[in-house]
């Protein structure tokens, strides 16, 4: 059995119990409201009765709720609040998976004769986080990891208790009659793509003949039409984040980026030289780069998200930088960019290096880039920066000793 944690309006939460006297005020956690981070990051169920939503932009939610309070983000503060969490749960299992920095995956399996039955578990767990953090946590049950994230998501953060509990007894009478949108892993587009052959419920997906979603839609209409029957194989485990599959940034601009040359290609370098130190750390290499663009207008999505496998694996970031580059460039429509992001996949070990007769300096480079990663750790990521880093697009300094691109 398999409880899915989230906290209520997290950083809302971790700020209302540090600060009492916020306690009965609609309160925000916002970034810079004088750039594009001055969006609504947290609203606490007080804002949110003033139709208050996360990801809204701060003037929008200061126009319903002239007295809102607007607190900065201390995201270093929500970091250690989540791992104290974490900590508290491993009271209750060993079997604990960080899904988010407000959201815990545990395994309870086994653990009835100690401490009750999954719903009796989920309470002592609320309890414990209450009392210690005063952060009220909502508790998501079910039989795989899938069906415990949707009780939480669609039933928990929505009744008194903030406890519910889905399995196979109740999944058809309670699950199936949502709308096909509320089910996890269906997006906007795949919304409507359900809808234009009429599947309007979680249930009609269910009952759908697997064979047609599967032509449609391959491997992913396969993972949904089992995520309609609450069917899950993957397991809790506490090492998920210890052998990543991929390593990647993503960066929000703090205006619209049009030009690539002296603009866009200075902050795709410096996503690269992001990338690759922290792929160094991990002493990985890694053979295929993704690259990501969104538009300035959201109510216009354009943007596109391409991959290309070089011919080695690297974690060079003048070399990585080429690719990355040369895939920006044959996929951008030359509209405006507001978000850009890049990872590295396909790893192998950096111990394991592909000779090459042509070229004599690549062992030198990949010790050039180990030597700047310890200057940076131990003077600070600003300690050695590059030249196109100073220029007014340029992001590196002033993104320095941020987390996520928001103050600690």
């Amino acid at each position: 059995m398999i409880l899915l944690v989230d906290m209520e309006s997290f950083y809302c939460s971790v700020e209302k119990s540090l600060q009492p006297d916020l306690w009965n005020k609609p309160t925000v956690v916002a970034g810079d409201p004088e750039r594009r981070s001055g969006i609504v990051l947290a609203a606490c169920p007080l804002s949110k009765a003033y139709g208050i939503k996360t990801a809204q932009s701060l003037w929008e939610a200061l126009q319903k709720c002239p007295h809102l309070v607007v607190v900065r983000p201390r995201m270093q503060l929500y970091i250690d609040i989540s791992l104290r969490i974490t900590k508290i749960l491993e009271r209750f299992s060993d079997r604990v998976e960080p899904y988010s920095i407000d959201e815990i995956f545990v395994d309870v399996s086994g653990c009835e004769r100690l401490f009750g039955s999954p719903k009796e578990i989920a309470t002592k767990i609320q309890d414990s986080i209450r009392s210690e953090l005063h952060i009220r946590a909502r508790v998501g049950i079910g039989p795989t990891k899938v069906l415990a994230k949707m009780a939480c998501d669609q039933f928990a953060k929505k009744n008194f208790f903030g406890i519910c509990q889905l399995d196979e007894s109740n999944i058809k009478e309670r699950l199936w009659p949502l709308p096909i949108g509320a089910m996890f892993g269906v997006g906007n587009r795949m919304r409507k793509h359900f809808e234009r052959i009429r599947i309007q419920t979680i249930g009609q997906l269910a009952n759908y003949p697997l064979s047609q979603i599967k032509s449609k839609w391959g491997i992913n209409g396969h993972v949904l039409w089992l995520t309609a029957h609450g069917i899950d194989s993957s397991p809790v485990a506490s090492d998920s984040f210890h052998q990543p599959k991929g390593i990647g940034h993503q960066m929000t601009l703090p205006c619209d980026y049009r030009k690539f040359e002296g603009e866009i290609d200075v902050v795709l370098l410096e996503l690269c030289e992001n990338v690759c130190r922290r792929v160094r750390q991990n002493q990985l290499m890694g053979r295929t780069v993704h690259i990501g663009a969104r538009g300035a207008d959201f109510g216009i999505p354009t943007g596109f998200y391409r991959q290309l496998t070089m011919p080695g694996a690297t974690n060079e970031t003048m070399l990585v930088y080429q690719y990355a580059r040369e895939v920006f460039q044959r996929h951008w429509d030359q509209a405006p960019i507001r978000v850009i992001g890049l990872s590295l996949s396909n790893f192998q070990s950096d111990e394991v290096v592909q000779l090459d007769l042509f070229d004599q300096k690549k062992e030198q480079r990949k010790k050039l880039g180990y030597v700047i990663d310890g200057i940076k750790e131990r003077y600070g990521a600003s300690a050695v920066i590059r030249a196109s880093s100073l220029t007014k697009s340029g992001q590196a300094l002033e993104r320095h000793g941020k987390i996520g691109g928001h103050f600690k």
